[in-house]
């Protein structure tokens, strides 16, 4: 049975556990707007404890979380500037990554919404990265308040009750009229606190990240992207298949080909092969083709993570290179490949000459960087950096490995992005409050703060209105 099977069970048992807890202890729910919040005491003790003991040393590290919540604050708003741009200028993006501006991070996202180039996304990782964030986020809100001798009124948790009871957030209630009593450092403390928690959780998060593959993984393999290619000129064309040219137009090449499978092209720079999909595809550049070269690995439908050749063991990029300098053009190699993480296939390849030094072996792969789509996509390949964008690694200690490397990924980029849009402007979000406080803190008028306030929140709900309408304008 495949993970994927445990974990839909696993949340099967959890919000049935879920819902009796709740009904047994539907005394201590209350309801506050879309949620249910159970309240309790727990920690509440340690909180005090721990802001009113370091009081010093969280006043310092109050500043540096106001100053860390300003960066964020303006990161998020280019981030959403950046969104806006790319949603009302960029229709090809959009049309090409299908997804709205505002995807909630559910369970099985990689699954939704599969084009992403995320790595998988089970409710275990769900349930347990939203218990840590939420927890830490929540008890440095409570000890910068703590700190500043503000009673914590109740911690628990929050639900949404509408169509499954899922654990949602954690929440430190602390005493509203005494924190708006006390100075606008001191608040903005215990504001920007919760997303400076979640910031150095995401630092945390990364580094074990990058310990734990270097300690736990091993290159086994390369992966190819593609297969190289070369531009042509139309007009260079002599052959396509068995008829021939002279001076041929765009539209005679296209019509001389046949629409499945590989078509063998001869040009004056040389032998190609392109299928007929790949040449109507560049209709708007009719005089200019891009070909793949006439290589081993495409006519063979090479495919797969290349793990050895004639058992020689393929770790990396520099190792493939190397052995095929061992051969020369016209010898038959056996090229090893994985297809998926149990299936291997040996394919039997006669090597061709290399076409910018005849005297050398061509097998014909081709490596790059593969880009992912979306803002959490482009963040998976930044994270993954360390780690040789064609190379393939596997488990030291088989799909535990695989499970706790994805696990501290998510940590990582979920921790980031709580941070980032908690810090939104906005009146929903921690952000919000911050905003106003600093116009407070600046204009000396309260007035003027609200005002600013509220328009800063029309203005990314206005912005999200654009985005939103853009996206159905553009996919429909």
């Amino acid at each position: 049975m495949s993970f994927l099977a445990y974990d839909m069970t696993f949340l099967g048992i959890f919000v049935i556990f879920l819902g009796i807890f709740l009904y047994v202890k539907r005394k201590n729910l209350k309801r506050e707007g879309i949620l249910l919040l159970y309240k309790t005491s727990w920690g509440i003790k340690l909180i005090h404890r721990v802001g009113e003991k370091h009081q010093n040393f969280l006043k310092y590290l109050g500043y540096v979380s106001i100053a860390v919540g300003y960066l964020l604050t303006a990161g998020v708003i280019y981030l959403v500037g950046r969104i806006v741009w790319i949603y009302v200028f960029n229709a090809s993006f959009v049309r090409a990554v299908k997804i709205p501006p505002v995807m909630p991070l559910v369970p099985y996202i990689n699954k939704i919404v599969p084009n992403l180039g995320l790595p998988p996304f089970y409710f275990t990782y769900w349930i347990i990265i939203i218990a840590v964030v939420a927890v830490f986020h929540e008890f440095a809100h409570g000890i910068f308040a703590a700190r500043s001798k503000v009673k914590i009124r109740s911690t628990g948790f929050g639900f949404f009750p509408f169509f499954l009871p899922i654990f949602l957030a954690a929440f430190v209630e602390p005493d509203e009229k005494q924190i708006q009593k006390k100075k606008i450092s001191e608040q903005l403390a215990v504001l920007s606190g919760g997303t400076f928690a979640n910031l150095i959780t995401a630092i945390v998060a990364f580094g074990l990240l990058v310990g734990f593959f270097f300690l736990v993984f091993v290159p086994s393999g390369v992966s190819f992207v593609t297969y190289p290619s070369a531009y042509v000129t139309t007009p260079s064309i002599i052959a396509v298949g068995n008829q021939s040219f002279v001076n041929p137009s765009y539209q005679q090449v296209l019509d001389s080909m046949n629409s499945k499978g590989l078509n063998e092209i001869k040009a004056r720079g040389g032998d190609f092969l392109a299928t007929k999909n790949l040449i109507e595809a560049q209709n708007k550049t009719p005089k200019i083709l891009k070909m793949y070269y006439d290589a081993p690995a495409i006519k063979a439908n090479l495919q797969g993570i290349i793990t050895s050749i004639d058992g020689q063991r393929i770790t990396n990029y520099d190792k493939l290179g190397n052995v095929l300098h061992e051969y020369s053009p016209g010898q038959t190699i056996t090229v090893t490949t994985l297809l998926n993480s149990s299936v291997e296939k040996n394919n039997t390849i006669v090597l061709g000459e290399n076409p910018g030094n005849s005297s050398e072996a061509f097998l014909g792969v081709a490596f790059s960087e593969q880009g992912s789509n979306g803002v959490l996509g482009k963040l998976y390949t930044i994270l993954s950096s360390f780690k040789g964008s064609d190379i393939y690694y596997t488990s030291r200690i088989g799909d535990l490995g695989i499970f706790i490397y994805n696990l501290l990924w998510w940590l990582a980029i979920i921790a980031v992005s709580v941070a980032l849009i908690n810090m939104l402007p906005m009146g929903i979000f921690d952000g919000g409050r911050f905003f106003y406080l600093t116009i407070l803190g600046i204009t000396k008028k309260e007035k003027v703060a609200k005002w600013a306030y509220k328009a800063m929140t029309y203005l990314f709900l206005a912005a999200l209105v654009v985005v939103m309408a853009f996206w159905i304008f553009y996919i429909r």
